[in-house]
């Protein structure tokens, strides 16, 4: 699978439909392109990178995360494939928590709790295109009026994502909401990356990742944090330096048996900081395909394709099963709703949330 070679009219962004809902609504994809055959294509049910296309060390470009050729299956099956996640990220312990003394109830969607927004969340929404710009930075900007209540959630809320090329090979993601009344919000991109390609049949065992966290969040068997940070020197989770995933995840250490690897939130170093700073960095030896993660949020998620069963045919008719992917959530604590100790997650009317994150790709 090869990326679209550049518009002979010089054009940086092209806009298309990739099909169209049940009801008949119909669904774009805008596709921004940068240099030597780099692009991102932005889908706007559940405003989704559907493809990335990034070159390897010899000029080769490889789409990297997984998803779907084509519309029906990101509606008929939830894996949350390049999805935006709202509208609260992660999970919600109990599908409950309180504001302002009012007790809240959500769908639960998880077990017990309330995941990516409950069974209904951003992810499941088609967003509307605001704004396009064709110029030598493009960008595409998509908005989802959220109505009071949805998903269980009070205040009407009004959240856009702007994709925008930063560089030859660089994007950024921008997420920014107001409510009318005191919510919570977490917003977060689900990519699912694969640096080796998604058609090459390899797993991600064999990336070496560095995060910059000497902390995580140790969890129950519902995936909750089940007390406060805990050091990652000396376990399975210490990325500190470079480590290849596959390292340590069959180590018989609690934590991997819980989730069948690594499905935790690291506490990044600094908290939540004004500016995005690099985070977690990705290196895949045999493409030699770099990716580095800047972001401004105090927590990443790092998942390492688990729970992918071959029960679903991706890109190119492949079965996506366990560890054929990566995901580097970066978001608010999960259950900071319910633990007053975590950065708070609340939005009030007349603030605003925003968050900004940024994947760069180079070649070693």
């Amino acid at each position: 699978m090869t990326s679209a070679s550049l518009d002979p009219t010089g054009s940086r962004l092209a806009r298309e439909i990739f099909g169209h809902l049940p009801d008949g609504a119909p669904v774009e994809k805008v596709t921004l392109r940068g240099a030597g055959g780099f692009e991102v294509a932005i889908i706007t049910f559940g405003a989704a990178v559907q493809a990335l296309y990034v070159p390897d060390r010899e000029g080769r470009c490889a789409d990297i995360v997984l998803g779907h050729d084509e519309l029906a299956p990101y509606v008929v099956y939830r894996r949350f494939f390049g999805a935006i996640i709202g509208r609260y990220a992660n999970r919600i312990a109990g599908g409950r928590f309180e504001l302002d003394g009012r007790p809240i109830e959500l769908p639960r969607n998880d077990g017990p709790n309330t995941l990516h927004g409950g069974p209904d969340g951003f992810d499941r929404k088609l967003w509307r295109v605001r704004a396009l710009n064709d110029g030598p930075t493009p960008s595409v900007t998509l908005c989802h009026a959220s109505p009071d209540w949805e998903g269980g959630f009070p205040g009407a809320l009004n959240a856009c994502v702007t994709y925008a090329l930063t560089g030859d090979r660089a994007f950024s993601i921008t997420f920014e909401a107001v409510t009318d009344h005191p919510t919570i919000v977490n917003l977060t991109h689900h990519g699912f990356f694969n640096l080796a390609g998604v058609e090459s049949g390899r797993d991600v065992l064999d990336h070496r990742l560095t995060i910059e966290a000497e902390t995580f969040l140790p969890t129950d068997a519902a995936a909750i944090p089940s007390g406060g940070p805990e050091p990652v020197a000396g376990t399975p989770f210490d990325f500190a330096r470079p480590r290849l995933i596959g390292e340590r995840i069959r180590d018989a250490h609690q934590q991997i048996r819980l989730r069948r690897g690594y499905d935790h939130n690291f506490c990044l170093r600094g908290g939540r900081v004004a500016a995005p700073r690099a985070v977690a960095r990705v290196e895949h030896q045999s493409s030699g395909r770099v990716m580095t993660l800047m972001t401004d949020q105090p927590g990443l998620q790092f998942y390492s394709g688990n729970f992918l069963d071959g029960s679903v045919a991706g890109k190119g008719g492949r079965l996506y099963r366990q560890s054929d992917a990566f995901c580097l959530e970066p978001q608010i604590w999960p259950d900071a709703p319910n633990r007053p100790d975590f950065a708070s997650a609340r939005l009030n009317p007349h603030e605003s949330y925003r968050h900004v994150s940024v994947f760069q790709f180079s070649s070693a």
